[in-house]
């Protein structure tokens, strides 16, 4: 570690500063934050809370998942809000044959999405950030087709998986963590984690080192957008209602802020889903903050890009070392 020194006394210099606040600052603010909760919020230490808060960051962090293996890729997937409208519009339609098979189609829809985003930016050569933002706008017109308005969710199966829990603990959070530890184990100790992370720090060296390149950029995206299926099935569960107009909106926004917060660089290269689950949660409990005291709705989205330019601002001067 570089040091200044001062007299008998040394100091850390600027760039060790920045470094070590983009790989931990995440769980700083989260420290911070919750400790300003507990002190300035009513009613805020108790189970109820916490298990609001455990239920509403789930959908977040399992689109985030996506979007952190998309980022790690050098890549970006804005279709993710667009695939949970989707979600929940082809969830709506198969819901008469049994929950199971609206999974499944659900699934299927976002396959297809992450499909299309991965073809277009591995064989066609369409930047990550045109081709979803092409989908993004194309995937919430395919749903409003399917769906053109708000439809209840009556049933017993969706209102359990909404609203049960074990121990305490809600089944949208078990599934949401169990996500998380499979996804983490798949960037670790795979050999297809592995080559993503190869693509993202260079992808001329990748090919030229003979990886199966185009596969793994179509898999990530595949991969991405069965996760944002899955959130929109659990979020259509937990409202028990399906409205493709709404559902999902800015999601992509959420998840990009919650792994760049949590130290995966925008460069790719790297993926941390410690740090992505810390910023979920960071950004779920930011909003629940500004809630909690009466702060208007729009002051969470200024806040949540005042945390993105600042983190980047973190990677950025990291990577001038």
């Amino acid at each position: 570690m570089t040091e200044l020194t001062l007299g008998s006394r040394t100091f850390p210099d600027r760039n060790t500063v920045v470094g070590w606040l983009q790989n931990y600052g995440v769980y700083l603010g989260l420290a911070v934050l919750l400790l300003f909760n507990v002190v300035f919020t009513d009613h805020f230490v108790s189970g109820e809370n916490f298990r609001t808060q455990a239920v509403q960051v789930s959908p977040v962090l399992i689109v985030a998942l996506g979007m952190a293996l998309a980022i790690g890729t050098e890549g970006i997937d804005l279709s993710v809000g667009a695939v949970m409208a989707l979600a929940t519009s082809v969830t709506s339609l198969y819901l008469g044959y049994g929950p199971w098979l609206a999974l499944v189609a659900a699934l299927v829809g976002g396959a297809v999405i992450g499909l299309a985003n991965g073809s277009l930016i591995a064989f066609v050569g369409v930047q990550p950030i045109v081709a979803t933002l092409a989908l993004m706008v194309g995937g919430r017109g395919i749903a409003l087709v399917l769906l053109p308005q708000l439809k209840d969710v009556r049933d017993p199966a969706m209102a359990t998986l909404g609203s049960g829990s074990v121990a305490g603990i809600p089944y949208l959070a078990l599934i949401a963590a169990g996500l998380a530890l499979v996804v983490g184990f798949t960037v670790r100790r795979t050999t297809f984690g592995r080559r993503l992370l190869a693509i993202g720090d260079s992808r001329p060296a990748a090919q030229l080192a003979g990886l199966p390149v185009h596969r793994v950029l179509i898999t990530v995206y595949i991969c991405s957008g069965i996760l944002a299926a899955v959130a929109g099935f659990l979020a259509t569960a937990r409202l028990q209602a399906s409205d493709p107009s709404s559902l999902g909106n800015l999601m992509e926004l959420s998840a990009i802020t919650a792994v760049v917060v949590g130290g995966t660089p925008l460069t790719g290269g790297r993926v941390r889903i410690g740090g992505t689950v810390a910023g979920a949660v960071l950004i779920q409990l930011l909003t629940a903050t500004l809630i909690k005291h009466d702060l208007p709705s729009s002051w969470t989205q200024i806040a949540q890009a005042v945390v993105i330019v600042l983190a980047v601002y973190a990677a950025r001067e990291r990577s001038k070392r």
